[in-house]
């Protein structure tokens, strides 16, 4: 539930900044309706993904520093005020919304951030070795619902109220085709992602640490088998002694031994989940011409403030629908039977084709009769984004670094992520602009075009696979294994079996 809200809470911001340029943009007898400026556009979008970004940093290390389930519920209160502040927005000046919107966006991305390593940490401590792709693929799969919540409150909202307070289109009547109740609907639509995350806290509250961390990392192998008796229903017994052996050798993270063992892999989940991210978040670029292209959103003087966040809602609702819920979920089905590397270098192998497919005979999928095969290859893009590394991205870093690092690691990883995002959100909003000044959008300079801004987004998916070699596959491998907890000076100790949580029953529990 955590990860429903997030998916919600960051994605919901595009279905209504029309109706907010609409609200505070329109300038009295325009020919169009009112739209954000570029810099404030680009403000409100992308002020919650530098929120995430640090908040996976701080909350990641802090993780480590304090125990996953202190923070745990720290981050979804945060997650809960801030979604309501934001909708209750000061002012009525465009200034003065705007800026009370992005100050709070600011701060529930930061407790967004928290979420993605802790959420991937807490889960991957928890599940066993033989399903714990699926588990914490699950967690992130969750997203994708997250999304279709967003689409689904902003159909309801947009519809009752539609229904509540007719008005005209724009053309007919400029002033009467923004109701003042408008202002009303995004706000609603806002404030609806603290819903799940309140109802989520007791639960969050009410769960134990994870073992591993308890013993690995604080050395209480007695609460440790305490907390696993609880969860598990069986009676364990600790093994302190064998808590205490492991790792005898403390290294910390910025040292030469940890570059040694696991350097590489954190370039590969940092690099590879950046090079995703600039891939997934700029293909939302192209949403909008897509739908305009087969008729799913008519012009928007045609149309009035609310008509308009309804016909964007069932649009992106429909793509995620039929695109990207069913990616993540054959993620699922198949981490466990196929692994990590193989699903990411497929994904990432597969979009590269279809970006190619898309800008090498670009001007053929322009013509109106082309239009649907156009459709048809953006969403494969975004099934097997879903289908591949925007899954895997997320689930291996939870996997492959000791327990006292994996939250920081994680943290880490994903924070490449999202300055991914906004370099895919934001650089390729002004590259994929027309080379003729005279036909970029509203306020933007010329750009390289749609078609060069494909191109470069192939080359992009390309690095992925290469990067994609740097990570190890962790399928079936313990955490203890991928970490090389156990391993010392000693090598001959050969010991596959440890401590994956410093306890022991009198009959053995598998891990």
């Amino acid at each position: 539930m955590g990860f429903f809200t997030d998916a919600y809470d960051l994605f919901c911001i595009s279905l209504v900044t029309k109706l907010l340029g609409r609200l505070y943009y329109t300038v009295p007898g325009a020919e169009k309706p009112g739209s954000l400026p570029p810099n404030v556009a680009a403000a409100v979008n992308g002020v919650a993904f530098c929120g995430t970004l640090t908040g996976q940093l701080f909350f990641g290390w802090l993780g480590d520093k304090l125990g996953r389930k202190k923070v745990y519920g720290m981050t979804l209160m945060m997650m809960v005020i801030c979604s309501i502040a934001s909708g209750l927005s000061l002012g009525s000046q465009p200034k003065a919304v705007m800026a009370t919107l992005c100050f709070f966006r600011f701060w529930l991305g930061f407790g967004i951030g928290g979420d993605y390593p802790l959420s991937a940490t807490i889960m991957s401590e928890y599940a066993n070795k033989k399903t714990r792709g699926a588990f914490i693929a699950a967690v992130f799969a969750m997203q994708g619902f997250g999304i279709l919540a967003g689409g689904m409150v902003a159909i309801i909202m947009s519809a009752a109220f539609k229904a509540a307070y007719p008005s005209p289109a724009y053309e007919d009547n400029a002033v009467a085709s923004i109701p003042p109740a408008s202002d009303y609907v995004w706000r609603l639509i806002v404030m609806f992602g603290a819903l799940p995350a309140a109802l989520t806290y007791y639960w969050r509250m009410k769960m134990p640490e994870t073992a591993r961390y308890t013993a690995l990392v604080a050395k209480n192998a007695k609460q440790a088998a305490a907390d696993m008796s609880r969860v598990l229903q069986v009676d364990l017994e600790a093994e302190p002694e064998r808590v205490t052996e492991e790792n005898r050798k403390q290294f910390g993270l910025f040292s030469k031994e940890f570059l040694r063992r696991h350097g590489l892999h954190l370039l590969g989940t940092t690099s590879t989940w950046f090079l995703l991210d600039i891939a997934f978040y700029s293909q939302n670029l192209f949403q909008k011409d897509i739908f305009s292209a087969i008729g799913w959103i008519p012009a928007a003087k045609t149309m009035n403030a609310l008509e308009e966040v309804y016909k964007i809602a069932r649009a992106q609702t429909l793509i995620a629908l039929c695109s990207t819920v069913p990616g993540y979920w054959f993620t699922v089905f198949f981490i466990d039977r196929i692994g990590r590397f193989a699903i990411q270098i497929m994904g990432f192998t597969m979009m590269t084709i279809f970006m190619f497919a898309l800008a090498i005979p670009y001007d053929h999928w322009t013509h109106r009769d082309n239009r649907i095969g156009f459709v048809i290859m953006y969403s494969l893009t975004f099934f097997f984004a879903n289908f591949g590394p925007n899954a895997t991205t997320f689930v291996v870093p939870a996997e492959i670094f000791p327990a006292r690092f994996r939250s920081t690691c994680h943290g880490i990883s994903a924070a490449a992520g999202k300055a991914g995002a906004m370099v895919g959100a934001f650089g390729f909003l002004y590259a994929a602009q027309s080379k003729d000044p005279k036909k970029t959008d509203a306020g933007y300079p010329a750009g390289i075009g749609v078609r060069n801004s494909l191109l470069v987004l192939g080359c992009v998916n390309a690095l992925g696979v290469l990067f994609t070699f740097l990570v190890p596959e962790s399928n079936g491998k313990s955490l203890e294994d991928m970490a090389r907890e156990n391993e010392n000076e000693n090598e001959d100790r050969n010991e596959n079996e440890i401590t994956e949580m410093g306890v022991r029953d009198s009959r053995t529990v598998p891990v």
